[in-house]
């Protein structure tokens, strides 16, 4: 699946927003002119909270403070990182999980632009381990992404994804339990 390709609700490209950048520089050098100092200072702080806090209460606390809207019983992981600089973008479920380590982001800074877009975990997705969800991507409800891969589109509800791009997984990759679709035999 491609970035191209359209799914249900359309590429995510559909759904971020393009900012473009005054100068000759790089866009992550302009950042001063998309968000205050003060308040990515803050936001840095409230992430730090939400990454090593012992307790979801404390983890959900964070996140909320950051703008970030969490449904009941979210489960957020040791480490994992929401948006530094528009965490206001991220929605998350009832139920959600967001596993160790992993990132939601909500922008990319390119060349002559940046880009931002938000990020929906509906109710009950799972992410798991040090997984990577782009601008702009819905993970539907009940729907998995295993550890370690880049969400780059949405995810329709009660499926499954695995890998770099995601991709979902088959019924024969299920029953190897290893996402190997090699025959071993």
């Amino acid at each position: 699946m491609s970035d191209d390709t359209d799914d249900a609700a359309g590429p995510r490209h559909r759904r971020v927003t393009s900012h473009p950048t005054p100068g000759p520089l790089n866009s992550l050098q302009y950042w001063t002119d998309a968000k205050p100092v003060w308040r990515v200072t803050l936001n840095y702080l409230l992430v730090w909270v939400a990454r090593v806090a012992p307790f979801f209460r404390w983890k959900n606390w964070a996140l909320r403070r950051l703008g970030v809207t969490v449904g009941s019983g979210v489960s957020w992981g040791l480490e994992a990182t929401p948006d530094v600089f528009w965490p206001e973008l991220i929605t998350l479920g009832d139920d959600v999980i967001v596993g160790y380590d992993s990132v939601l982001l909500c922008h990319e800074f390119l060349q002559e632009e940046y880009r931002t877009g938000e990020v929906v975990l509906e109710d009950r997705a799972m992410i798991g381990a040090k997984a990577v969800i782009l601008p702009g991507v819905t993970v539907g409800e009940d729907a998995q992404v295993a550890a370690n891969s880049l969400v780059t589109r949405d995810v329709p509800p009660g499926t499954t994804v695995a890998g770099v791009p995601a991709r979902p997984m088959s019924s024969a990759e299920f029953e190897d339990g290893d996402g190997d679709s090699d025959n071993d035999d």
